[in-house]
């Protein structure tokens, strides 16, 4: 019995398979492929959303994060705002309080009246000591001013890079690469050094009641030099070479001078790279602050 249900069970498949043709068989395999590519297309749509989604999830919590943030700013401003609506409320009920005291004289004694007259009269005295000493300052400041002009014309069409003349807090500085005065790795200067100090001497000696300070400044990499100690010595013996040349050569008198060695411990750049310590290696004039003068104007406006 069972070899008869396996014998019509393989005849049907046979007669199945004859009724379909091999082109339709090659359609319907073609529309399976197709339909499969389109669900693994479908598929990778379906990834890139969810990444989509994702993203978009991660921009909303940031943008709350910044809206919770600029909330928390808001809170603190509008506090700061009704502290400060308080106070101008204060100032405003002290004020008219003040006003109704003055209308009514009476109120005041007279020692109380004289004493806010005499608080008036310093007031009155302190406000112009503070003009006298703001003009005197503006003056100054005119004064270096002109020097640093007077200085920048004198040295003319020089390289900004080897030559730097500035005012920092009312002090003038004249900054000097090393390559123009000194030779590598020595205090013997070069043939240009004259020429640039003199340059300098010329503006100084219109100046005979300027006092500045010479300061030998150098990198910050070892020396081995004979001679030379270490760069404590080199940047001093610089500022000393320096100094003698303008008071030999140029005539400055050496009591407006005054030599200075600050080695490798003022720098004005990074010693890590060589433009660094380029500009670390140099020689500045610093256009010493006349105190003297200052303090006097002290005592005369007290």
């Amino acid at each position: 019995m069972k070899l008869k249900i396996y014998l019509i069970a393989a005849l049907s498949s046979a007669v199945l398979f004859s009724c379909v043709s091999p082109k339709k068989l090659e359609e319907e395999k073609a529309k399976y492929d197709q339909l499969s590519a389109d669900y693994l297309g479908l598929q990778g749509k379906y990834r890139d959303l969810q990444d989509e989604l994702k993203k978009c999830n991660n921009s909303v919590d940031k943008a709350n994060g910044q809206v919770s943030d600029l909330n928390s700013k808001r809170a603190a401003l509008e506090a700061q705002i009704a502290d400060l609506n308080k106070q101008i409320e204060y100032l405003r009920s002290t004020n008219t309080t003040v006003l109704s005291q003055l209308k009514d004289l009476s109120v005041v004694s007279g020692s109380q009246a004289e004493s806010i007259k005499k608080s008036l009269e310093n007031i009155g005295a302190k406000d112009l000591y503070i003009r006298d000493l703001q003009g005197s300052i503006a003056h100054k400041d005119s004064l270096n001013m002109a020097l640093v002009m007077n200085l920048k014309g004198a040295i003319g069409n020089l390289d900004d890079k080897d030559i730097n003349i500035k005012v920092d807090k009312g002090v003038v500085y004249v900054d000097i690469s090393d390559k123009l005065l000194f030779k590598s790795g020595s205090y013997a200067v070069t043939e240009k050094a004259k020429e640039v100090l003199g340059k300098v001497a010329k503006v100084l000696n219109a100046q005979p009641d300027i006092e500045f300070q010479v300061e030998g400044h150098t990198d910050s990499l070892p020396i081995a030099i004979p001679g030379i100690q270490d760069n404590w010595d080199l940047s001093v013996k610089r500022a000393t070479t320096v100094v003698r040349i303008l008071q030999d050569t140029y005539g400055l008198d050496p009591k407006r001078m005054t030599a200075a060695g600050r080695g490798q411990y003022v720098p004005v750049a990074d010693n890590g790279t060589n433009e660094g310590r380029a500009a670390n290696r140099r020689t500045r004039i610093v256009i010493l602050p006349q105190l003297d003068q200052f303090f006097k104007l002290l005592e005369r406006k007290q």
